[in-house]
């Protein structure tokens, strides 16, 4: 019996539940200012933004799957016990936070746990710390620029539209935002799905499956895309209700900006291969969008919650994935 290959195979199933999991986590970031304003039905939304999900890959390239996949940790330091560690504690911490409705990052979830299982076998040379850092970084840089973006974006918008009748531009920005929610949705494609890709690849060099040096295969392209974009089809209705409702009351205008806001954003973190959170970015847009209006528009208390659970993501998933690694190693 091969072991290797029963392990590698289990990691690929890890691997696309994480993605499955992630699609209905983070299904909020893609369709919550469109069911907030009400330009799209829950089903229909989710189903337009799992299409966008699918398709990111052939329009935005694989640059954070090769961050993941060569990036992160040392190579001499990655095997199966280390993979299967991370993305153990990156799903139990996912669903806990999707239970509870926290709309955490799945990005830093998972970076966190990869970090952890390989500081416990490698310590911390087992790590590259200058792309850590700046994920740690982007942690605070992403909002921040989610908020100007959207809050000039929104600006400018209100000074186009200011003499026209609200009813009319209502009736306009349903329709756009039926294209800002496409774009989001791609841009949230080219970043979440391609960690998980990132991963297989990592599994398959480490067993000899695959060159080091060879592009990630189609299929694993595909099988990534399609786990996110049916998770995401299957809602995450908690997450959605924070995002869309309990931050700030979102016109479709400000759903617009707020969503065209996050697809540049996310479109050029994508492109420069940085590990972003969504949720992140898409919380400060809807943010700088609110404050438009005045800054008690947007309830703080809530934004305050959510920081918390940012700033700890990635130290308590790094704890469990070295409680997961102690286990999974003295077992084999």
């Amino acid at each position: 019996m091969d072991f290797q290959l029963i392990g590698l195979l289990l990691i690929i199933f890890l691997a696309l539940a994480f993605d499955f999991i992630n699609g209905f986590h983070d299904a909020a970031n893609s369709i919550a200012t469109i069911v907030s304003t009400r330009v799209l039905s829950p089903k229909w939304a989710v189903a337009w933004a799992a299409f966008f999900n699918f398709i990111a890959f052939l329009i935005l390239g694989l640059h954070v799957a090769n961050t993941i996949g060569k990036g992160i940790i040392e190579q001499n330091v990655v095997d199966l016990t280390v993979i299967g560690s991370g993305l153990t504690a990156a799903i139990i911490w996912n669903l806990l936070t999707w239970w509870f409705g926290i709309p955490s990052s799945s990005s830093h979830t998972l970076i966190g746990g990869l970090v952890g299982a390989a500081i416990i076998k490698g310590g911390f040379s087992a790590i590259f710390a200058s792309s850590v850092v700046t994920i740690i970084v982007f942690i605070f840089v992403a909002p921040m620029i989610g908020i100007i973006t959207a809050y000039f974006f929104s600006l400018l918008v209100l000074y186009l539209c200011r003499n026209f009748a609200p009813r009319k531009v209502d009736k306009v920005f349903r329709k756009l935002q039926l294209l800002s929610s496409a774009a989001y949705s791609l841009g949230h494609g080219s970043n979440d799905a391609q960690k998980m890709m990132g991963v297989i690849y990592m599994g398959l060099v480490t067993t000899g499956y695959h060159a080091p040096d060879a592009e990630i295969p189609l299929w694993v392209v595909l099988s990534c895309h399609a786990a996110i974009a049916l998770g995401t089809l299957s809602g995450g209705w908690k997450i959605v209700k924070t995002m869309g409702q309990k931050i700030t009351k979102l016109r479709p205008f400000e759903g617009f900006t707020a969503e065209t806001s996050g697809a540049l954003t996310l479109f050029g973190t994508a492109l420069f291969g940085i590990p972003v959170s969504t949720t992140h970015t898409i919380t400060g847009c809807i943010i700088g969008s609110g404050i438009t209006k005045r800054l008690s528009a947007v309830k703080w208390q809530v934004t305050y919650e959510l920081l918390w659970a940012w700033v700890l993501t990635i130290p308590v998933t790094a704890v469990i994935a070295m409680a997961v690694y102690y286990v999974m190693s003295s077992i084999l």
